[in-house]
């Protein structure tokens, strides 16, 4: 294979040339976050509530070398069920795509290929962060820094609980990267409604973010991402008790294990789902459906003519 341009889904290539509202979503979620067969079927929810919302959806992943925006059902059935398939970030994009793989793209791959395609929102489930322990193994995802130059909204529950939350949203202060809460001055915790530290700012609807977007983009100061941390009603969370209880239990078979890198995230989260009985599964696609619908709506506001 020698043509690496990135191919666009016929659908999302017809509302990007029209101006029609257009929301990212990443895939790693669909071949690394959740379990077969509820990843396939959870996958194709997604998109529908973002079409349901009034929006396209734009499901960004590789498919045998090639990078795709706006993977048909085809595809997606490919990276929900074939075995191999590569956790893809920004710096493994080109190797990825020269080697011919099936990858799944994370927050960092998919915001940057999304901002290139002209997209300004993406919906995902909880961010990547600083992890625990950073101090001694400067463990960060590259989420932080690739926002720091990414001109893209991202609708998240916040970062996954399973970091060290304060580290992250100090490093993304450092980064310059917008942080708002969706009615709310607490900063979710992603299985969790709070995670524990406060906010500088909120906003109370699509309208209003997308006018935050509409600033960003008419001063020129800043090419960063904003990220809109929409956090679960407090009746949805996974239990506080059960959360805490889990979290300990699976870092330490974390140590036991040796495990490192990025494969600590999808150990934990299966951890979780295991150790929950599926509870953090069930929280986690009200987490990500939450977080379309919401995209959606900032999409379809931020299409509106001014």
């Amino acid at each position: 294979m020698t043509d690496f341009h990135i191919r666009h889904g016929a659908e999302v290539a017809d509302a990007l040339r029209a101006g029609r509202p257009v929301v990212a979503l990443e895939s790693t979620i669909v071949s690394h976050g959740l379990p077969r067969p509820d990843n396939l079927r959870v996958a194709r929810e997604i998109e529908q509530a973002v079409r349901d919302a009034g929006a396209v959806p734009a499901t960004i992943g590789m498919v045998g070398g090639q990078l795709v925006v706006g993977l048909d059902d085809g595809d997606l059935t490919r990276l929900a069920t074939v075995d191999g398939v590569a956790k893809l970030s920004v710096r493994d994009l080109a190797v990825a795509a020269a080697t011919g793989a099936d990858g799944a793209t994370t927050v960092a791959a998919t915001s940057a290929v999304a901002a290139a395609a002209g997209i300004r929102v993406f919906a995902t489930g909880g961010l990547g962060g600083v992890h625990r322990e950073a101090a001694q193994t400067f463990d960060e995802s590259a989420d932080l820094t690739t926002l720091a130059r990414t001109p893209i909204a991202v609708v998240c529950a916040g970062v996954k609980s399973i970091l060290d939350v304060g580290a992250t949203l100090e490093r993304l202060e450092t980064l310059g990267v917008g942080v708002v809460g969706y009615r709310t001055r607490r900063f979710p915790g992603f299985y969790l409604t709070d995670g524990g530290f406060d906010l500088d700012w909120s906003v109370d609807s699509p309208e209003q973010v997308a006018a935050v977007l509409t600033a960003r983009d008419q001063h020129g100061l800043r090419t960063g991402g904003l990220i809109v941390a929409n956090p679960l009603p407090a009746d949805e969370q996974l239990d506080p008790a059960l959360h805490d209880r889990t979290l300990a239990d699976g870092l330490t078979l974390l140590e036991r294990t040796g495990v490192t890198g990025k494969a600590v995230t999808p150990f934990l989260l299966a951890h979780f789902h295991s150790a929950t009985e599926g509870a953090s599964l069930a929280v986690n696609v009200r987490i990500i459906l939450r977080n379309a619908d919401l995209a959606a709506r900032i999409a379809v506001a931020a299409s509106r003519p001014a």
